[in-house]
């Protein structure tokens, strides 16, 4: 995820069904395309999918159908109200299941490993839902910047465990903490004071919070970041493979779940991310990456559908 080049066009024209879907195309992301539906099964992946009002339509019956069986109320409070709970099985259950390899990041935003190069003075990056720190070890591992400083924040106390455990973690450079992005009282996470960040990072995060949590984290993040610093956003898109393959009693609210694990997730428009971060950040880019996987042997075909964005802070009156 990234921007090359931020300057790259944006298009807004509406494909059917007044959908978003398969239009802009801001980013890198990958280059095999399906010219010829003929060969659809001769690889395992397809990049810039078009979707048709067939497929919208599709995908439309099949989130209907969750509708009949939404999550009963009780357990609607109960996966609401203790969402770290979830999170902290997840990363008891999976230590060593994690996918380590985002050279992707390295493609698409670029200005992250830009801040790692020997002569590119201080910066301060913060990786918000960092996970097992899938995004923060490849950084460290490629810096050379003496002046840089990472912090890798998440509401799991067993994945910031992880964290400080590995062999990767070097605390010259780097510290983790526990920190809740959507937490009312603004407190920042340790070590970061506000608007003294120049990147945050948050790769399939914000769709782990509820749209009451939005606001406040939208709030916590303007504190943090200096201006014209940078949010460098990657998530899940509207109408994605992995939202319209849930079945009953997963569906918590408009296009928001939870898996079978307990956690949660919701699936965004290019609009959404407008709406919730448009009135507080400058849009540099927003573009959706879609994919289309096939299972050769099976003759399936998978859409995936997320979204990637860059914000930057529109706030001028912080101090240095």
């Amino acid at each position: 995820m990234s921007e090359d080049d931020p300057a790259a066009s944006v298009s807004h024209t509406k494909p059917p069904l007044d959908s978003r879907i398969g239009r802009d195309d801001p980013f890198t992301f990958g280059q095999r395309y399906l010219n010829n539906e003929e060969d659809v099964f001769k690889h395992n992946a397809w990049d810039h999918v078009e979707w048709g009002d067939e497929q919208v339509m599709e995908a439309q019956e099949k989130i209907k159908k969750q509708y009949e069986a939404p999550v009963r109320e009780f357990d609607k409070n109960l996966y609401n109200s203790q969402p770290a709970k979830y999170w902290d099985i997840f990363y008891r259950n999976n230590r060593e299941n994690f996918f380590k390899d985002r050279k992707w990041l390295q493609i698409e935003f670029p200005s992250l490993y830009e801040a790692t190069k020997e002569d590119y003075g201080p910066v301060k990056i913060v990786e918000l839902g960092c996970g097992a720190g899938n995004t923060l070890f490849p950084i460290l591992t490629q810096n050379k910047n003496k002046d840089l400083s990472i912090v890798g924040a998440d509401y799991s106390k067993n994945a910031i465990k992880l964290v400080k455990e590995s062999e990767d973690f070097d605390p010259q450079y780097a510290s983790a903490c526990v920190w809740d992005l959507s937490n009312p009282d603004l407190e920042l996470p340790e070590n970061v004071e506000p608007h003294s960040v120049d990147i945050i990072i948050m790769v399939f995060v914000f769709s782990a919070l509820s749209p009451d949590q939005w606001d406040s984290a939208v709030k916590n993040l303007e504190k943090m970041l200096k201006p014209g610093g940078h949010i460098l956003f990657r998530d899940y898109g509207r109408y994605d493979l992995a939202q319209v393959r849930f079945k009953k009693n997963r569906l918590l609210d408009d296009n928001f779940y939870v898996r079978g694990d307990g956690t949660r997730v919701y699936f965004f428009t290019e609009e959404e991310l407008r709406g919730i971060f448009g009135k507080v950040f400058k849009e540099k880019e927003i573009g959706t990456d879609r994919r289309l996987l096939v299972n050769r042997k099976k003759q399936l075909k998978m859409y995936r559908i997320w979204l990637q964005a860059v914000f930057e802070s529109a706030f001028s009156n912080a101090p240095n």
